[in-house]
This record gives C-alpha cells, structure tokens and sequence, in this order.
C-alpha cells in the first residue's frame, strides 16, 4: 500500500529545485499553460518509472529492488544543477520541454524506486493524488511568487532541503521493500 506522506515527500523533494523555476515561468506564461505543462511532465514521468519498474519486478524480486534506494541518496550527492531555456513554440510545450529537460533523471531516479512493486489500483491513484499535489503547487507558487523573502530562502536553502529529502527516500525504499529486514536475516 502507498503511503501518501512518501509520495508527498518524494514529490516535493525531487521537485523543489523545480519550483523557483516556476516562479519565473508563471511570470513568463499564463497560469493555465504552467500548470498544464507541468502536469503533463510529471504524468509522463511518474508513468515511465511505475513501467519500467514493473518490468524490473519480471526478473527480480522486490527486497533486491530495494537497492535502487541507493539512486535517491546518490543524487543527494551529486550536484546535476541543469537549466534549460527554451524560446518559440507553444508555451504548455515549452513548460513541458522545460520540465522533462530539468527534470527527468531525478524524477525517474527517485520515484522509480518509490513505484516499484505497486499495483495499477495504486499507482491510478498516485497519478491522481500527484495530479493534485502538481495543480496546489502551481496555484501555491503564484500566490507567493512576488514575495521576495520566499525566493530568498529557497535560494539559500532550497538545496540542502532537497538533499535531506532525497536521503530520507533512499532509506524507506531500502525499509519498504524488504531489503533491510532480509539482510539482517542473512546475517
């Protein structure tokens, strides 16, 4: 079973270096362009990790995919600070674009591991609940936008924040799927 709080977490970590970048692309485009670009990068991104983890899941069993826990805290690790601007073409386009651009290795790294071994009820319903987590986080970061100590704080701290998060998804991925308690019976 899904734990809403893990998604939550794992949503907003792997997110949060996204969301000064939404700052400037609501400034950029209409509410109604960021919010569905941003959907759709994240519905694109939460399907192919729950499908390749359903492939993986074929040949392995779930405790030794808990191992991939090792990808979330490795990124903690590992600076991959990327930028993407793109100009022209249609704006939902170029959020979406955007969004897979900066994105995509973290967001495949963290929730494919979260995902794996999931039923197609739960992950219906996590498409759902991170639907809803990306429109409040949208609306949210356009009330707040203008407010300059907001975008201060998140560029003094937004990155030590995400690194903990990360570190914390590693490790109920290493709980949840087994691993810890089937190592501890190996030894």
């Amino acid at each position: 079973m899904m734990h809403y709080g893990v998604l939550a977490l794992t949503f907003l970590s792997v997110n949060l270096d996204f969301f000064l970048m939404l700052v400037f692309l609501l400034k950029k485009y209409r509410l109604w362009q960021v919010l569905l670009g941003y959907l759709l990068g994240n519905l694109i991104l939460l399907t192919a990790s729950f499908f390749v983890g359903k492939a993986l899941t074929l040949f392995l069993p779930e405790w030794l995919l808990g191992f991939l826990g090792v990808l979330p805290i490795w990124l903690a690790f590992h600076d991959d600070d990327d930028t993407v601007d793109r100009a022209g073409g249609s704006p939902v386009i170029n959020v979406l674009v955007t969004y897979l651009a900066v994105c995509a290795g973290c967001n495949l790294s963290i929730f494919l591991p979260v995902l794996v071994g999931e039923s197609m009820v739960h992950f219906v319903m996590t498409l759902g609940f991170i639907g809803i987590l990306t429109m409040l986080v949208v609306l949210i970061i356009n009330q707040v936008a203008e407010i300059k100590a907001v975008q201060k704080q998140i560029a003094a701290h937004g990155e030590r924040l995400m690194k903990i998060c990360y570190v914390v998804i590693g490790l109920y991925v290493f709980w949840d799927s087994g691993l810890i308690s089937h190592l501890i019976a190996f030894l």
